[in-house]
């Protein structure tokens, strides 16, 4: 037996926007997506069980099948034609749920990192990417990590600056947000100017001119809207919605502002973490 743990840090999106929609219902988007220091931690054991048995810490699943740290074991065994003798994996779960943070996209990457590890590498990068798009259109970003330019459904990865230093405050109220119904509602919104992401230069100000994220237009999330005025309260220099939301994100140049930032949204009933930018994705624990 074998056994590996991974940090799998979660990702906010600095900006996002919508291109166009493809023939097989998936849409097209350009995104700055950035990875941030609140992390699910994901332990992967291989066994003699002949299963793939997981345990969530504090969620109760409905179907370990449609769990996407399953579907990223199935998927790495399919695709590297290696016998499964049986998994055990275990996720702390950290990163809120339905909040727009790449959660499950995490974890999925998290156990394909470990995979690989435990099978000696048997997978380049390139090839990880590879089954993790074909499971979720975060993973690959999630397997790569810091700052990057995505496009297509998410899976078409580019280098840019990484974000200058900062403090990032995440905060959700209790109510999440269906992925799915908020795409459908981005599809009644009429033809718009795309962001020119040349503007970016890794700088907050450059961030605040590439117009933010598409999906606030179309939430009725009320929660949105009483956070990011909290975070332009106590001097946020940016703050938007990441993905798909529910999860509302301000970035701070300097500490105590931030920390004081979180402070009164857990006062006012809110989920609210402060951390900083990460430049890696799935990694493994450090010890």
């Amino acid at each position: 037996m074998e056994s590996i743990t991974i940090t799998a840090p979660a990702k906010i999106n600095l900006m996002l926007d919508i291109t166009g929609k493809r023939t097989d219902g998936y849409h097209e988007l350009v995104t700055i997506m950035q990875s941030i220091s609140i992390t699910d931690t994901v332990f992967v054991q291989s066994n003699d069980s002949g299963e793939i048995t997981i345990d969530c810490k504090g969620i109760i699943l409905d179907s370990v099948s449609d769990n996407i740290a399953y579907k990223a074991a199935t998927a790495f065994y399919k695709y590297t034609k290696i016998s499964c003798s049986g998994l055990h994996i275990i996720i702390d779960k950290q990163i809120p749920l339905q909040a727009g943070l790449g959660g499950g996209s995490a974890d999925g990457a998290a156990v394909l990192t470990a995979l690989n590890k435990i099978h000696s590498f048997v997978c380049t990068g390139d090839e990880l990417c590879k089954i993790g798009s074909n499971i979720g259109a975060d993973i690959p970003f999630c397997l790569v990590g810091g700052t990057k330019l995505c496009r297509g459904i998410g899976e078409e990865i580019s280098y840019v600056s990484p974000l200058e230093s900062c403090f990032i405050v995440v905060a959700k109220g209790a109510a999440g947000i269906s992925t799915k119904k908020a795409y459908q509602k981005i599809d009644g919104l009429a033809p718009r100017k795309i962001a020119d992401i040349s503007l970016y230069d890794g700088t907050i100000n450059s961030i605040k001119n590439l117009g933010g994220n598409i999906f606030e237009e179309v939430t009725d999330n009320n929660d949105v809207s009483k956070i990011k005025q909290i975070l332009t309260d106590f001097g946020a220099d940016y703050s938007a919605m990441s993905g798909s939301g529910s999860a509302v994100f301000g970035l701070f140049r300097e500490a105590k502002p931030a920390q004081n930032a979180c402070k009164a949204l857990r006062l006012d009933g809110f989920f609210a973490e402060t951390c900083i930018p990460l430049t890696y994705g799935a990694k493994y624990f450090d010890r």
